[in-house]
């Protein structure tokens, strides 16, 4: 089984009409979504391998309705109720670029997971949100040192460019080295910023992550692999017939990615899996499926 530790939210995803006007009304549709990277990534893997989400949210209506939501795609929850659930207003330009407002609420009061919620994971993957903050940082550290004492596999996502500078380069890149994840998944903007992939070529931190694959993403251009000792490879990504909203595709990329490596152990197959995976989001408010892209189409609620 996969697990996801992290995130599990409300989003309230505004398509702007146009450039915003300071001061005065700017034209928007507004959606609610269940939301969260980690959230995301166990709904997108959940059709296609078995997955279990750990978490917190609040012991509050909206609580209620992000685990009901999330578990309804077949998804394993397990959840800690503390404090108030959190929220994510993500603004969405005409070009579909985010800019998110965060507040994570409980999310951030995860403690130490049960044995039980680890057993029968063979991988667990934590986005990098879940390292900012206590004492969910603590618990992400603990999980997955558990995970790879288990034998499982792990894997990291870098998550946001802005996160990591108030976080600290030095000391995330540290975090990293003491982890030792099986793949560390970035964008890249991130994967420049940590110092891992720069112009397509290993970056001067590479060495440092000796054991981890690197993956980075970068758009429609190809995505990079680079595997310890062998050569960097690059998949190509499928032309997108929309893209209307880039919320939750990093998040698609990562759970099909993963689900096809856990499968086959075929990294190629994995990354195309992974680009199938993402254009599905990439027409639709948030993270959520519709008609946008490549490889399906669904309602527009949910995963």
């Amino acid at each position: 089984m996969l697990g996801v530790l992290g995130d599990l939210v409300e989003d309230i995803v505004v398509w702007a009409d146009g450039p915003l006007r300071h001061g005065t009304d700017s034209g928007a549709r507004v959606f609610r979504r269940r939301g969260g990277s980690a959230a995301n990534v166990a709904c997108f893997a959940a059709g296609q391998y078995p997955v279990r989400f750990l978490g917190c949210v609040g012991a509050d209506p909206v609580g209620d309705g992000v685990v009901a939501e999330l578990g309804g795609h077949g998804v394993d929850v397990r959840v800690q109720r503390h404090g108030r659930t959190g929220s994510i207003v993500v603004l969405i330009d005409p070009d579909g670029e985010r800019t998110m407002l965060p507040d994570r609420g409980a999310a951030k009061l995860l403690e130490r997971v049960p044995d039980e919620w680890l057993a029968g994971l063979t991988h667990l993957h934590v986005p990098a949100y879940s390292f900012d903050g206590e004492p969910v940082g603590r618990t992400a550290v603990d999980a997955l040192a558990r995970v790879r004492q288990a034998g499982g596999t792990t894997s990291v996502d870098a998550s946001s460019t802005g996160m990591l500078e108030q976080f600290g380069r030095e000391r995330f890149l540290a975090l990293l080295v003491e982890l030792a994840p099986t793949f560390v998944f970035a964008n890249r903007s991130e994967s420049a910023f940590l110092g891992l992939l720069v112009d397509g070529l290993p970056g001067p931190e590479r060495a440092r992550l000796a054991a981890a694959t690197v993956v980075t993403k970068s758009g429609a251009e190809p995505t990079a692999v680079d595997v310890p000792g062998d050569d960097l490879f690059t998949v190509p990504v499928p032309p997108v017939a929309e893209v209307r909203d880039l919320t939750g595709a990093g998040d698609a990329f990562a759970a099909g990615f993963l689900a096809g490596f856990l499968r086959n152990g075929d990294l190629r197959l994995a990354a195309g899996l992974g680009h199938r995976s993402a254009a599905r989001v990439l027409g639709s408010p948030g993270a959520s499926l519709g008609g946008g892209g490549r490889g399906g189409g669904g309602g527009e609620g949910g995963c």
